[in-house]
């Protein structure tokens, strides 16, 4: 069976990452280019080790390259400014363009909440995968809101300091207002909060993420039971991802200091980690794994659309 042809944009650690989990466990995609900016970077030197055509001259490079015209996809790991140069550069060529930096031009877009939905209505020409911590965070919130209203949603994501590279670095304010707005569009909370934290701990710690949702009373079995299916969706395509503990609630009375932020209620505390495959990153990096990912799963629906 023929497969798709895809290019990856950013030799960095996502784009490599992205390049191997492609060759690796794809039945659909094939990287066709990786283009970058720095010849000497060790994605475009092992991309051209396995047979991948390779450019170190961005955007222009890839446009110039031979078979430009028979890819599908382009994967956009690099950030959000470069992003937004390369999104027009590419735009009078009709390619669909998944971005896996925070620059949100397109609709925000988490596999196991909305991927459906956008594919249906043809919304895919450029969709955005958010964040690391949306999408570790934002199916949770989905799965609380379908069965009780969230008036405010706050999750803080912990990853090891060695696996935030400088395009992370660069895009921390980005990170927390692209996580914050999409626990609300996605989500479907009414308020949301992101608050990310670059853990230094020696050996590195593996990605974790708690989420708080604060809910009127409701059947905590079944909100439990809608977060553990939740979970099962996202572990699909995001093997290491997996609740770190039962599904917390307590009662928020008046005087609590999160009755100011949504009113009396039920807050439902959900306690994740995420570990990564490994394929080219170390296992601890989650938080750049369920980014490609779930890029791949995007890029793999998009591809047989």
């Amino acid at each position: 069976m023929s497969r798709a042809k895809v290019a990856i944009i950013g030799s960095g650690n996502i784009g490599t990452d992205l390049m191997f989990k492609v060759i690796r466990t794809s039945r659909s995609l094939e990287v066709a280019a990786m283009a970058g900016i720095d010849p000497r970077s060790d994605g475009l030197a092992r991309a051209r080790r396995l047979g991948v055509a390779t450019t170190s001259e961005g955007v222009e490079g890839l446009i110039g390259m031979p078979g430009f015209d028979d890819v599908s996809v382009v994967l956009d790991a690099t950030s959000a400014r470069v992003h937004c140069h390369n999104e027009a550069a590419l735009r009078p060529y009709g390619k669909r363009l998944v971005d896996l930096t925070p620059a949100a031009i397109g609709p925000y877009v988490v596999p196991a909440v909305n991927l459906d939905l956008h594919l249906a209505a043809g919304d895919v020409a450029n969709v955005n995968m958010v964040t690391c911590g949306g999408q570790a965070t934002v199916p949770i919130v989905a799965a609380v809101s379908r069965l009780a209203p969230v008036r405010y949603a706050e999750i803080v994501a912990s990853i090891a300091s060695k696996s935030a590279g400088p395009g992370t670095r660069a895009n921390i304010d980005e990170f927390t207002e692209t996580t914050a707005r999409a626990l609300e569009v996605v989500g479907g909370a009414r308020r949301g909060k992101a608050v990310i934290v670059l853990n230094p701990a020696e050996p590195p710690l593996i990605m974790r993420d708690t989420v708080y949702c604060l809910v009127e009373e409701c059947d905590q079995g079944a909100v439990a039971a809608s977060v553990k299916e939740m979970v099962a969706e996202v572990s699909a395509y995001v093997p290491g991802y997996r609740l770190k503990q039962e599904v917390q609630f307590r009662p928020v009375t008046s005087g609590d200091p999160l009755a100011d932020l949504g009113g009396e209620g039920l807050l439902v505390s959900v306690f994740l980690e995420v570990e990564g495959a490994a394929h080219y990153l170390p296992a601890y990096a989650g938080n750049l794994d369920i980014m490609t990912s779930a890029a791949l799963r995007v890029a793999e629906r998009m591809a047989s659309r």
